[in-house]
Order: structure tokens, then sequence, then C-alpha cells
């Protein structure tokens, strides 16, 4: 039996996607995986996928920007799966439009979910984790950190991961808790295909399109990044610790 078979991870973000892949690669590994996002009943096909190939999951609805739903979620998992000692800070949204024309709700719809919903989430799950002297956080950045047009506020909430994620990193290390960030590149999901949509392009010559400016000439999978999260909150990541690892298919900034 694997240590990560009495481990429990929290995955936001998870219905679909990024965070979908995530979750099921996490219970491949032997973790019991809440499954959130904000509609729970969206997380079902996720739930059902873990649970098909024989792992233990559970679907919570919540609103990683609502501070009192977080409490109430990570308490609810504690008590229906087990203390939780993994975090993916997955979940996002995107509100895209140049600066001029960008809205001041779309700013803080972006920065709440992505930013304070990291926050909220790190700081209600970190005390299971102090308690239990191991822990693993990972939190979802973007090459988009570094700077793209159209997006200053998606840009500036997944530049701001970073700086979150060394800062935890400082903090919480002696507690036996590693943080960590991943910054995908172009991944093929209903983010990207709305973004397609939003130019005016077909879905398939956006990725065609992409594809050609990345060095491994394909687009990224949800299943590239679950690779990398999976690591990451392996044991054998142990001494990787307030990283930020970009999966781009190619070298960035």
């Amino acid at each position: 039996m694997s240590e990560n078979s009495r481990r429990v991870a929290v995955v936001t973000g998870a219905a679909r996607g990024i965070g979908a892949a995530t979750a099921l690669r996490l219970a491949r590994d032997g973790f019991a995986v809440a499954v959130c996002d904000l509609d729970e009943a969206a997380c079902a096909d996720t739930v059902a996928a873990v649970e098909k190939d024989g792992g233990r999951a559970l679907a919570v609805g919540v609103d990683v920007a609502d501070a009192e739903q977080v409490g109430s979620a990570v308490a609810r998992i504690a008590e229906e799966l087990g203390p939780p000692v993994a975090l993916v800070n997955n979940a996002g949204i995107t509100r895209d439009n140049l600066l001029l024309k960008l809205t001041e709700a779309d700013w803080d719809a972006v920065i709440g979910v992505h930013l304070r919903g990291a926050f909220l989430m790190s700081r209600e799950v970190q005390q299971h984790m102090t308690a239990a002297g191991w822990g693993r956080i990972v939190n979802l950045s973007s090459t988009s950190a570094l700077g793209n047009r159209g997006q200053a506020n998606y840009s500036a909430a997944k530049a701001g991961i970073q700086g979150f994620t060394k800062t935890l990193a400082i903090e919480l290390g002696k507690f036996g808790i590693t943080v960590n960030a991943v910054a995908p590149g172009f991944i093929a999901t209903d983010m990207t295909a709305a973004t397609a949509a939003r130019i005016g392009m077909s879905f398939e010559d956006f990725q065609t399109f992409a594809a050609e400016q990345i060095p491994v000439r394909r687009v990224g999978r949800p299943e590239d990044i679950a690779g990398t999260v999976s690591f990451l909150a392996g044991d054998d990541a142990g001494f990787v610790s307030g990283q930020v690892i970009y999966v781009a298919g190619g070298p960035q900034g």
C-alpha cells in the first residue's frame, strides 16, 4: 500500500480540463480526491471517472473567492474524506479585453478567483498539512504571467501566483510543506477554445497556429499538466519548493 493511499488531495476547478485530469491522476497516485468547482453537479463526471478507476472522490461545490464557503468546504472534506494534505489551486476564469475596454468588474473577478481563491484555499488547508507535518501545495500559474495582449487581469493574477508561491514556500517549509507553481503554455481546453472564439478563429486552426510556434510542435494536453502536478505532489519532490515550472513545450522567459 502506497503512502498516498492514506492521503487526501483537494483540486479546485476540477469539473473539467486541467483540473479534471489532475484529479484523476492524483487518484491514480493513491490520493482520495476532493473534486471542487463552483457547481457541485458539474463535478459528477470527474468523480465518476475516479471511481471507475477504483479511486475515492468527493464532489464539493465552492466559490473559492468566498471565505465562508472555503471554510465550510474544507471542513466537509476533512470530515468525509479525511484531513487534506495536498492542494492544487487550479480554479480560474478569463475576462479578456484590452486595457481601455477592461472593466473593474472583470478585473476584480479574475483577480478574485485566481489570487484570492488560492490565498483562501491555502490558508484553510495549511492547518491540516501543518498538523500532519507533511503537505504539498501546487498553484497553477501560466505563461501569460510573462505578459499577453488582452489579458492584463489574467497576466497580473498569474504573475501574482508566482510571488505567492515563493513566499508560502519560505513560510511553510519548516512544517514539511512544499509549495510550487506550474505555468502551462497552450493547453487544449474549454478556456483556450473560448479564446479562439473570441478572436474569430476555429479551435482547430487556433491549435494549428499555436503548435507552429511551440518547439515540440504540438499543443499541450491537460494530462501534460497533471503529470507535472503529480510529481510535485509526491514524496520524490520533497526537496523542490518555491519553484515555477513552465510546461509549455519549450523555454519561456
